[in-house]
């Protein structure tokens, strides 16, 4: 490429002329004198006696409880700064009274007053008296002519009755060469900003624009940023489940890594895992070119495996339409699955036989279900065709099949059916709808947000056969499965193990 193209000395050009521009308004920000400014917010307002807003009563006890007047008591506290760039002195102050600003609480009525300052400025104590202007009366507070150098500042806690909370509170008054504003911040004891906002909006966003200017332009040559890509086949086995994100992950990173081949062939975890074992035994040399999907952890006996922590998966119970039930306990879903429960009447639901539609032994989406929901074994099969029982001692028909497309199709055609599988692909079918357990919803927001114990979900692991060459196709999938595949991943409603909550969770096991 041609480097010293004219149309890359122009976009490099902008983006000197636009980090110079930013930091001379900086400089000019920090250097050159603005106008005095006093600044008050309140930092608290708040209810000592009733809550008029929420209907109910505060607890009072001691003086507050005892004290006349108290049943509609406020207190505000509220914080007068400096947050200019020059001192303000007693003589700045505009007023021609003995006081410097007035503070007016609308329709409520002053109690009582009590000033604060930070350490360090006890000077300021001495003009906080009534011969230097402090004073109050009805819903106004007279403040003094307080000197507060740059960043100064002090804070008056005030009691009030009558009005409510929220009731507007103004300072009034001016400053020479300055002026007196309320400030949108109130978290408590916030750092004045050091530059205007429009100064730090247009700062940010010429730096932004020129940078993005000058990249765009100079790395405009047709060639896709390096992502590590390695060319070779690969082939994807394992959780069914996780399959339809595999899919488009591999499609995606053929798309971007030209030589590439990469086929998805799910049958379920357990046979994932035994598949992976099998070919790395008979690899002659490293790790074989596969890896495995599984809903949890392998099981004991498969040492070789090294496991790739990729999302948390959840997964949830369905029930065909004629089952109008969206809750039911854990302990009524273990019943269900030892066939202790025969007809959905048991339930509160419909007069129809409880038909249990499950998947094979090698699902990892049964071996989660059993695991964190059962934590047992479901009872055997007892039929073929999901209807008839093939085993008339069975308590009820329980079949199983070798997918979860399978589950859901046969869930939705059967009334009285019931059975399990992953979230999302539980969302995209007619005739059956998802059901939760102890009143928790399978949300994987409610998930991320922390506000959800639902015990159906899982890890989802990608292994390989030891640890395979970091230039082959499987590392480098692996690395995009962490990295570009993420939002690939959310948009098929996992978790990624990459995010901060997804990094907790996981690493929880």
């Amino acid at each position: 490429m041609e480097w010293l193209s004219a149309e890359n000395v122009v976009a490099v050009g902008t983006a000197v002329i636009g980090v110079v521009a930013s930091a001379v308004m900086v400089w000019y920000e920090r250097r050159v004198p603005r106008r005095k400014r006093i600044g008050y917010r309140v930092q608290m307002d708040n209810p000592i006696g009733d809550d008029v807003r929420s209907g109910r009563a505060n607890v009072r006890q001691g003086l507050f409880d005892e004290a006349p007047g108290m049943s509609d008591a406020t207190l505000v506290l509220l914080r007068i700064e400096n947050d200019g760039s020059q001192s303000i002195a007693g003589d700045d102050y505009t007023s021609r009274e003995r006081h410097g600003l007035t503070a007016v609480f609308t329709d409520r009525t002053i109690r009582g007053v009590s000033v604060t300052q930070p350490p360090g400025i006890d000077h300021l104590m001495d003009h906080f008296t009534r011969a230097a202007g402090l004073s109050y009366e009805g819903n106004t507070l007279l403040i003094p002519r307080v000197p507060l150098n740059r960043g100064e500042h002090f804070k008056l806690l005030v009691l009030l009755s009558g009005g409510d909370v929220g009731d507007p509170i103004r300072i009034i008054g001016g400053i020479r060469d300055g002026e007196v504003r309320p400030n949108r911040s109130t978290t408590p004891d916030d750092q004045p900003p050091l530059f205007s906002r429009a100064a730090r909006l247009i700062t940010v966003l010429l730096t932004v624009c020129v940078v993005t200017l000058a990249l765009i332009v100079v790395l405009r040559d047709g060639t896709r940023p390096p992502i590590g890509c390695e060319t070779g086949s690969l082939t994807v086995t394992g959780s069914t489940a996780f399959a339809p994100v595999m899919r488009e992950l591999a499609e995606k990173y053929e798309a971007d890594c030209e030589g590439s081949v990469i086929t998805v062939d799910a049958h379920g975890s357990q046979t994932g895992l035994r598949d992976l074992d099998t070919a790395g035994l008979q690899a002659k040399k490293g790790s074989p070119p596969l890896i495995a999907l599984s809903d949890g952890p392998k099981p004991d006996g498969l040492d070789k495996l090294r496991e790739n922590r990729v999302a948390v998966s959840v997964f949830a119970l369905v029930v065909n339409n004629r089952v109008p039930l969206v809750n039911i306990s854990i302990e009524d879903a273990r019943r269900l699955y030892r066939g202790e429960i025969r007809n959905w009447r048991e339930l509160d639901g419909p007069d129809l036989p409880v038909l249990l539609v499950s998947r094979d032994a090698n699902s990892g989406t049964r071996q989660v279900f059993q695991r964190r929901v059962l934590e047992r074994g479901e009872i055997a099969n007892s039929s073929l065709d999901c209807v008839h029982k093939d085993d008339p001692t069975a308590p009820v028909v329980r079949c199983e099949l070798d997918s979860t497309d399978q589950v859901l199709s046969t869930v939705a055609r059967l009334p009285g059916a019931i059975g399990y599988s992953e979230l999302n692909s539980a969302d995209n079918v007619d005739g059956l709808h998802r059901i939760g357990l102890d009143s928790h919803d399978a949300s994987v927001e409610d998930l991320e947000h922390g506000t959800s114990d639902y015990p159906y979900r899982e890890i989802e692991y990608a292994y390989t056969y030891g640890a395979p060459p970091a230039d082959s196709l499987a590392s480098s999938f692996l690395t995009y499965m962490r990295g570009t595949g993420q939002d690939v991943i959310r948009t098929h409603g996992h978790l990624p193990c990459g995010t901060p909550v997804g990094l907790r969770i996981c690493g929880e096991g």
